[in-house]
């Protein structure tokens, strides 16, 4: 207290109450600096509380500001016909807090962080948006005022998840459309459907996928993990690239997972193997054919990500969180089993809702 009273800082009526010599000016800007006479400086900090400040709102009514001969800032104010260094709008100032990001862990969900975000703006497009991670993505920005597209192959089912969120919120724009990504026919006629409609697209999430189950082949004679999960979605993102770009800035989300790390696209040679992709019925097993998906799913968005963020579109890759219980195992018995003794353990997916129990899971980061 010695030290403070000896340099002119001691306990004044005000925290805020300069020491002698010192004075509060402002930038044109209406950042609030300090300086100091005796010692010939100036900081930003206040030289007391160490706060930082900044003006609030426009000059009073009859106020200009100006610069005088000296380059100096003035205001003149008209009405009472007076000139001052003194900026008005320094009885007004606010600090200048500096807030830190808010740090989420595995127990934070959708819609916490987006809490506060306004996204009435926004065109939102998700696959596999009537159950699990997909449904509770879609819940989470329609209830921020996003217009949310659901592409499910099932249409019953998008219809009646999306009938659940607008139970929840009357103002909820959801709404469900025809895309099943194991026809590459069908994934076609999304896209111009989509496009016929005029509609932008801010946000794709491709999310759907599916896991564990038996060997089939599609339509169009490819394995149907590898072409669900990852070439469904490639040619959905091509099909929309040009409506992603006149919607910048716009982001592609794809859903991925850490299993990508079990497995590899090359030979014997250390050469890309491309019938690794699309194996046969002898090649074939579950696990390892989702994993190969997985990671074209990375080296998909990457790629998608250089081409197209110079034009403002944004590609992201995003793990979902290990023990996450979903309903994507449900192709095999085995594993529905498993997942059912590790359910104890796992986070919790269901939402307050009782409807949504039975159409999907929540999502938690």
């Amino acid at each position: 207290m010695a030290a403070l009273k000896f340099a002119g800082m001691d306990d004044t009526d005000s925290e805020d109450e300069l020491p002698p010599g010192w004075e509060e000016r402002s930038t044109k800007d209406g950042w609030v600096y300090y300086a100091s006479h005796d010692e010939m400086k100036t900081q930003w900090e206040h030289p007391k509380t160490g706060k930082k400040k900044r003006c609030a709102g426009d000059l009073p009514y009859g106020w200009e500001q100006e610069t005088d001969e000296k380059g100096q800032m003035i205001y003149v104010d008209h009405i009472n016909k007076r000139t001052t260094y003194f900026d008005p709008r320094q009885a007004f100032t606010v600090e200048d807090v500096v807030l830190k990001p808010k740090r989420y862990d595995g127990n934070t969900a959708a819609l916490e962080i987006l809490q506060g975000r306004d996204f009435s703006d926004k065109v939102v497009l998700i696959t596999g948006g009537n159950s699990g991670i997909g449904l509770e993505t879609a819940r989470s920005f329609a209830l921020h005022g996003a217009h949310v597209i659901l592409a499910c192959r099932n249409l019953s089912r998008a219809s009646k998840a999306a009938s659940l969120i607008q139970q929840e919120w009357h103002k909820a724009r959801v709404e469900a459309m025809m895309c099943d990504l194991a026809s590459l026919r069908s994934v076609r006629e999304f896209t111009e459907s989509y496009k016929a409609r005029k509609l932008p697209l801010h946000i794709l999430v491709c999310n759907a996928a599916v896991c564990t189950q038996p060997w089939i082949l599609t339509e169009d004679g490819l394995e149907s993990t590898f072409q669900i999960c990852h070439l469904g979605h490639f040619l959905l993102v091509q099909g929309l690239e040009d409506v992603l770009r006149r919607s910048a800035p716009a982001r592609v989300v794809v859903v991925t997972s850490e299993s990508h790390r079990f497995t590899d696209l090359l030979d014997s040679c250390a050469k890309v193997d491309l019938a690794l992709l699309s194996p046969q019925k002898k090649e074939y097993w579950s696990m390892l054919a989702y994993n190969r998906a997985k990671l074209c799913n990375i080296l998909f968005s990457n790629e998608l990500h250089r081409r197209l963020s110079p034009h403002g579109v944004t590609a992201n890759a995003v793990h979902p969180g290990n023990m996450m219980y979903t309903s994507i195992h449900r192709s095999w018995w085995l594993m529905t089993f498993l997942f059912s003794l590790a359910r104890p353990f796992t986070k919790s997916c269901m939402t307050p809702l009782s409807g949504y129990s039975k159409c999907g899971a929540q999502t938690r980061r």
